[in-house]
């Protein structure tokens, strides 16, 4: 079976790709809502009052704003760096940070010893351009992907045999955001010991650097800003694509309903966790992570997507290609937000929840314990994959076939960050942070919104 032909070509190939990056270029400029960097501008501001001016982290706002910063003291530790930047300085610099980040999810996923060529890379980062998670993870200036890079490095290490430090970067990621946390379990479910305590150990270290740092700062995260929901902004707004989400727009208030779905949900995880690590499937096991998290989160916005791609690479490798495209193209659609404003009825229930909708169908029918399947990325090496006792030549062609089918589908992604960047002198989203701002019966332009950015924001 074939896929769709493709220019063999060299001229071909390169007019494909040229077509394909102008239809991105026209989409990206008219079509997504891009963000102005506004969580960046929620970092710098911190830290700029925080290291210069002798304010407290959690006290900060935006100028205009009711938004400040919401993780762990640790970020902001993390943060330092940008209170000696201008503004300019630190958008360039989250820029290069994720794309660093980018070209580490990439080379996991895409798994060691595969030389797909620039024609390939380059219709997936076409592709991945469209990837809504990622564009707004870029446009807002965010740290999904670095810390997407830091929990699949550990899985890397873990599929590799090189376990003496795995677990350092799920520690660091669960002590910058506490999302990340739930791989530590996925290692105490694997028996993985060592890592767990390796990830157990950075995250409390980190935290408790935090803490010597600014004690203050410490008592007042653990104590109160993280519980209090209303700092992100309200539950029921649309780029909450978790299980809270959902139940908030139904006008299901009821923790004890979200808490039993959420327990509901990690018992599901559990089961097809184990069982994936049981048959060595690793690829699998983080992949369904990934996607609990994303569901059992309070907060889920949809920048926090990007932990979806292992599942969409793992399930086109598995051998449901067509699906995994399927699935993919629903967040590239920016569907949700045509319910940002009423998302009553059985339309707005549906529609509303698009994407809350794709991860529970991946946490569900992802195909896990299935080692031969889906272990195309995480590979011990290229040679491992195929012990075939013919002499004649083995069937990595038809692997190869299949990768170039899944890379499209989910593989890569660095084009979404210069197709995400807010172009100098073009107006901001109709909306400046889908992740926090409530929605408007008519949406203010996002200069309304935001306040100006300035080097020196005034301390709290």
């Amino acid at each position: 079976m074939t896929g769709p032909s493709l220019p063999r070509t060299g001229r071909g190939r390169l007019l494909l790709v040229a077509v394909l990056a102008a239809a991105v270029t026209v989409f990206t400029a008219t079509v997504p809502l891009l963000r102005d960097f506004f969580d960046l501008r929620v970092y710098y501001g911190t830290v700029h009052t925080w290291a210069g001016h002798g304010g407290r982290i959690y006290d900060y706002r935006v100028p205009g704003t009711s938004y400040g910063f919401t993780y762990p003291p640790f970020a902001a530790l993390l943060m330092l760096p940008l209170a000696a930047m201008g503004r300019h300085t630190a958008i360039a610099a989250s820029l290069l940070v994720n794309l660093a980040a980018l070209a580490v999810v990439l080379g996991v996923l895409a798994g060691p010893g595969r030389r797909h060529g620039w024609f390939r890379w380059s219709l997936a980062l076409c592709l991945l351009a469209l990837f809504e998670p990622l564009r707004d993870t870029f446009s807002f200036g965010q740290v999904n992907l670095v810390l997407l890079a830091l929990v699949l490095g550990d899985a890397w290490l873990l599929r590799t045999g090189r376990g003496r430090w795995a677990g350092a970067g799920i520690g660091l990621a669960a002590a910058v955001k506490l999302t990340p946390a739930l791989f530590v379990v996925l290692l105490l479910l694997a028996r993985r010991w060592r890592a767990a305590s390796v990830a157990s150990c950075v995250a409390v270290a980190a935290t408790a650097l935090a803490a010597w740092a600014d004690p203050g700062a410490s008592r007042s995260y653990w104590t109160g800003a993280l519980w209090d929901t209303s700092r992100v902004g309200r539950l029921d707004y649309v780029s909450n694509q978790s299980l809270q989400g959902v139940l908030a727009r139904l006008g299901e208030p009821d923790r004890a309903l979200w808490a039993g779905a959420v327990l509901v949900v990690l018992c599901g995880w559990a089961l097809r966790a184990r069982r994936a690590v049981a048959a060595g499937d690793w690829p699998a096991a983080f992949a369904l992570t990934g996607a609990a998290a994303c569901l059992v989160s309070p907060v889920t916005w949809v920048h926090h997507l990007v932990w979806l791609l292992p599942s969409l690479v793992v399930l086109a490798r598995a051998g449901h290609p067509r699906l995994a495209a399927a699935l993919y193209a629903v967040p590239c659609t920016s569907v949700v937000w045509l319910w940002a404003g009423d998302a009553s009825g059985l339309g707005g229930f549906l529609g509303s929840n698009a994407y809350t909708w794709v991860t529970l169908g991946l946490l569900l029918g992802l195909p896990a314990g299935q080692p031969r399947a889906s272990r195309a990325f995480l590979a011990r090496s290229a040679s491992a994959t195929a012990a075939a006792p013919s002499p004649v030549k083995p069937t990595t062609a038809a692997v190869g076939d299949q990768s170039e089918s899944s890379s499209g589908a989910g593989a890569g992604v660095a084009a979404a960050g210069a197709a995400a960047a807010v172009p100098p002198g073009r107006s901001a989203s109709s909306d400046p942070t889908g992740s926090t701002r409530p929605a408007e019966a008519k949406p203010q332009s996002s200069s309304w919104r935001a306040s100006s950015y300035t080097a020196k924001p005034p301390p709290s």
